[in-house]
Formats: C-alpha cells, structure tokens, sequence
C-alpha cells in the first residue's frame, strides 16, 4: 500500500511539472516585462537621478531645515515625474509604431507585447496620476511647470503638431523638458517644501545650464541609431540630413565644451565649486568621451558602435547627476 501512494503522488508530481508554469503567472510577468520596456528605463533612470540629485544639493545646502516629514512628500513627487516620463515616452510610441518596427523592434507595441488599447491605458493613467499628485502637493506654479512639459511631450509627438519632424523645434522641446524644467522644477519645489523662496545657487545654476546642453546633445545623437526607419518614414533629422559621422562629431564637440567650462568654473570660482572633485572628475569623463568617439569611428560608425556610442552618452548623463551633490 505505501509503494502504491508513493507510486501515485510521483505520477502526480510528474504531471504537475508536464502542464507547465501557471499561464496567469506568465500572463502577468509578460504585461509587467513589457510595461517596463513601454517607460523606455533609460529615460526613467536619468529623471530619477536628476530629481533626486536636486533635492539632495537643496537637502545639503539647507540641512538644518530637513524634516522626516518631507519624506512622503519627496517621495511622492519622484513618482509624479516618473508618470510624467512614462506618459511623455509613452505618447511617443503610440504614435511611433511604424518607425519603431524598423528601428526599435524591441519595444512592446511595435514588438506586439502590448496592445495599443493597453498602452493608451497607462499613458492617461501616467498624465491623470502625476497631475493630481503636483497639483495636491507642490501647488499651482510647479502644477503650471508640470503641465507646460506635459504639453511639450505631447505637440512633439502627437499629429497634426508632431514637431519631432522639425529638427530646431524637436531639439528645443527636449532641451526645454529635460533640461531646464526638471532641474528648475525639483529644486524650486524643494526649497519651497522648506519653507524658503527660490534663489539661484552657484551649482545650481550650474547643472542646470549642463543638462540643457546636454539634453540638447541628447537630442542631436537619439536620431543616430535611427537613420534607416526616419528615411523610408520621411522624418527630417539633423542625422539622416547631415550623416551619422557629423552628427556624432558634432554631439561630441558640444558636450567637450560642457566639459571644459565646468572645469573652467571650478578654476576661476573656487569659491563657490569644490575643485578636488570639479576638475578631475570632468577631466576624466571628458577623455573618455574621446575615447568613446574613437571607437566608433574605428568601427566605421557600423549600427552596432553607435548604439553603444548612443547609450554612453547617457552614461554620462547619468554620471553628472550622481556627481552633482559633490560638487
């Protein structure tokens, strides 16, 4: 008797493990994949270092003023921005299916992982939740701010606007959006949080000019891996007008400048930088932007050196804001 139940519970076993995981858990760990790839983690990642890294240099600049309190809020208003990412990114692929089968295959709906239906879903979700969040907790300027780049995201990617087919417009937007509403934004609402009015520091006037003129380059270079899908779609860009080589030439030639100015703040306002981190670390990321140039004109700008080329950009990007309550 005990050999035949054991004999039965491995029959049983055995055909457990033949049907397989639970469809349902499947069905859900594929929507939550293809969510993710839907708020394109790149972007994600580079509004939550830079909001996070404006609220650290206001927290540092005003220590004293710090509060438990203010978590939830700070929290919160991390959140709001990544909604309002997802739902500026997101708008864009809606509207992007047919370019993106050619250049980005990969991405949920021009990849048939998720249904237009379901995309439509979480962009209103994204713009509903982050207005309510900063209309409820930063009051009506930031909501105002908030707004004007919820509309910009919006004529860049939505007919009959579309002005992502407008080379000088589609660059201004995303300089506009990225560069100084997000780094005014945070730390204006930051200072407000703390009871103070707003004033310009020294680093933060600083960042914030950097990241324009690096979301500006941003801009400039996103169109590179693209070339093909823009040209049989008819989409105008700096990339498929001026060619792969000028362009990254010329994205690289404006963020050495960057680099070199930051350096030369540090030098002649030691005053208001920290030098020891200023000067060496720019000096570093700034070489090895050379270096990075190189590599994809030794590879004969072939697709593959310039996604990597493209995603180092962003790298760098990445690596400002992380160095930024430092400095």
């Amino acid at each position: 008797m005990p050999l035949m139940l054991y004999s039965g519970c491995c029959q049983a076993c055995t055909q457990v493990g033949a049907a397989g995981p639970d469809p349902l858990v499947n069905n859900i760990s594929a929507f939550r994949d293809a969510c993710w790839r839907f708020l394109r983690p790149h972007t994600i990642r580079g509004t939550a270092l830079g909001s996070v890294s404006l609220m650290s240099r206001a927290l540092i600049e005003n220590s004293h003023l710090i509060k438990w309190s203010l978590l939830f809020k700070a929290l919160s208003g991390v959140f709001a921005l990544i909604c309002g990412n997802g739902y500026i990114v997101g708008i864009n692929q809606i509207y992007d299916i047919g370019i993106d089968k050619v250049n980005k295959p990969y991405l949920p709906i021009a990849a048939g992982d998720l249904s237009v239906k379901s995309a439509w879903f979480l962009v209103i979700f994204f713009a509903v939740a982050g207005l309510l969040i900063v209309g409820l907790n930063f009051g009506p300027f930031i909501t105002s701010l908030y707004s004007l780049g919820l509309f910009l995201g919006t004529i860049y990617s939505v007919p009959p606007f579309r002005m992502k087919r407008f080379p000088v417009a589609a660059f201004l937007i995303i300089a506009t959006v990225r560069g100084f509403l997000l780094n005014f934004g945070v730390y204006y609402a930051t200072r407000a949080a703390l009871g103070l009015a707003f004033e310009w520091s020294s680093p933060v006037a600083f960042i914030t000019t950097f990241v324009t003129m690096f979301a500006l380059v941003i801009a400039i270079t996103k169109d590179l891996p693209d070339v093909e899908g823009d040209r049989k779609f008819q989409i105008t860009t700096l990339a498929t007008k001026l060619g792969v080589r000028n362009i990254s030439f010329l994205g690289s030639g404006l963020l050495l400048l960057n680099y070199v100015a930051s350096i030369a703040a540090a030098i002649f306002m030691p005053q208001a930088f920290n030098r020891t981190i200023m000067i060496p670390v720019h000096a570093i990321l700034a070489l090895s932007l050379v270096f990075q140039s190189w590599l994809l004109e030794k590879a004969n700008y072939s697709k593959e050196a310039i996604s990597t080329y493209y995603r180092f950009i962003w790298n760098l990007f990445y690596a400002e804001y992380i160095i930024f309550p430092l400095i």
